[in-house]
């Protein structure tokens, strides 16, 4: 294999990637001063992010990955970034009561700003303009100069990304993230649910949360209480804002992508002798591959090797987006082949992208029963499979939004007008995405107790 450079991508077939810069220069002055800005994240942090996927990997913990569908400059605000924050928080505990284990946090925040296309080109009418790919490319509006890609929108979502760390780092570590105001959120949400099921759960943590107290476990005497360890990731997609992110570690020699501690190569990327595939397989961070409906074994396995040829454990998550009704035929074998050849990856599931449709009024959407669903049969195969069900990958929002179908909401077709803010895909709102994590948290202990009942 060719020798590996942050910039050796460019030598390979690139897609999902803008041709039509108007400028060169202004595109190339911007990615040389992005290659001199601070790094974003940090070559230690992305090595512990791997090492607590390791332990996901071994049985020992789950993932939650979670966040917006694309980060836009317009909603960029505290009580948004708050929002996002405290919904992870809330279904983490959820979570860790249910399946007795830690839960790994990792947010689509501070950079997931670029979405691939399925089309270089929109028309609307008479008129075809380029396509939208996410507020660091262009803008949202159906014109020809909010259309035409900006190199500074490079910048903007690189100090935009920066911000949003800063709060987070802030929020997780000054005492926001509080155990028990945490569960205090939950149970606000437990008392408007649908039924005793959540009530149950949530006075099972509140027993076990009492007797800590009365033990004298509180944040007080015990401060980790008070703290949390939350990490940042995105889709590779514009890989010349990847490269110019990336620094080699002065302590390994390694080199990571700086932008975040995480990052995925789409289904549309994951081309083998891509640009894509060559660029994350030089550097260190943990890496995701979207696995959907149409991989097959022989697909996947030489994607492994490439992007974890030393099989390290933690380096690979597998993120699985068939659909509710491909998943359960298409992700066994996929499990059976990697098992089979003695694989160490995180298997995780992404039940949103294969369940999207359009409405009858003309809205795009996702049904929450279908995500559920989907959710529901990978922790099934997984188990059938003798694998760990590691994770799940939902796009999400803390806001009160209209996006999704369903859930203990019952949102209908005619709802989805009243708070349709999504800059691309339809997301879970707080609500839908708590109500997963409960049903989620369900499905995980009843696998649990069937797993002590067979021992």
């Amino acid at each position: 294999m060719s020798r590996w450079t942050p910039e050796s991508w460019r030598t390979k077939p690139v897609s999902q990637m803008p041709t039509d810069w108007p400028d060169a220069a202004a595109l190339s002055a911007v990615e040389h001063e992005l290659a001199g800005l601070p790094p974003l994240v940090f070559a230690g942090e992305a090595r512990r992010l791997r090492e607590r996927l390791a332990q996901v990997e071994a049985g020992e913990a789950f993932l939650l990955q979670g966040g917006d569908c694309a980060e836009s400059f317009k909603e960029f605000s505290t009580d948004n970034i708050r929002d996002t924050f405290r919904l992870i928080l809330q279904m983490a505990v959820v979570l860790t009561f249910a399946g007795r284990k830690p839960v790994v946090k990792v947010g689509r925040i501070a950079g997931q700003f670029a979405k691939p296309r399925s089309s270089s080109l929109e028309t609307i009418g008479d008129v075809t303009l380029p396509s939208y790919r996410g507020d660091i490319v262009n803008g949202m509006a159906f014109t020809e100069q909010e259309r035409v890609p900006d190199p500074q929108r490079l910048l903007k979502a690189y100090h935009q990304s920066a911000s949003t760390l800063n709060l987070l780092r802030a929020f997780a570590g000054g005492g926001y993230a509080d155990l028990y105001n945490v569960h205090r959120w939950t149970l606000g949400f437990a008392d408007h649910g649908p039924g005793a099921r959540y009530r149950e759960l949530a006075d099972k943590i509140a027993e076990a949360l009492a007797f800590m107290e009365a033990v004298g476990i509180t944040p007080q005497t015990h401060p980790e209480l008070s703290q949390v360890e939350i990490f940042t990731s995105h889709e590779a997609l514009l890989l010349n804002l990847e490269s110019a992110l990336t620094r080699q570690d002065g302590a390994t020699g390694e080199w990571y992508d700086t932008s975040a501690h995480m990052l995925w190569i789409g289904e549309r990327t994951r081309r083998l002798d891509g640009a894509h595939v060559e660029f994350a397989r030089g550097i260190r961070n943990p890496i995701g591959l979207k696995c959907g409906p149409t991989m097959e074994p022989d697909d996947l396995l030489p994607l492994i090797d490439v992007l974890n040829p030393d099989d390290v454990p933690g380096r690979l998550t597998l993120i699985g987006r068939f659909g509710a009704d491909k998943v359960g035929d298409r992700l066994p074998r996929l499990m059976k082949a990697v098992k089979a050849a003695g694989k160490r990856v995180v298997w995780s599931i992404d039940p949103m992208h294969g369940n999207t449709l359009k409405a009858a009024n003309g809205y795009k959407t996702r049904p929450f029963d279908r995500i559920l669903s989907e959710v529901r049969t990978f922790v099934d195969v997984a188990e059938a499979e003798g694998v760990h069900p590691g994770g799940v990958h939902l796009e999400m929002t803390g806001q009160n939004v209209t996006e999704c179908l369903g859930g203990a909401q019952a949102l209908t077709e005619d709802d989805l007008s009243s708070r349709y803010h999504t800059h691309c895909d339809p997301r879970l709102n707080a609500d839908q995405a708590l109500e997963l994590a409960f049903l989620v948290a369900e499905r995980l202990k009843s696998g649990r107790r069937a797993d002590a009942e067979a021992a």
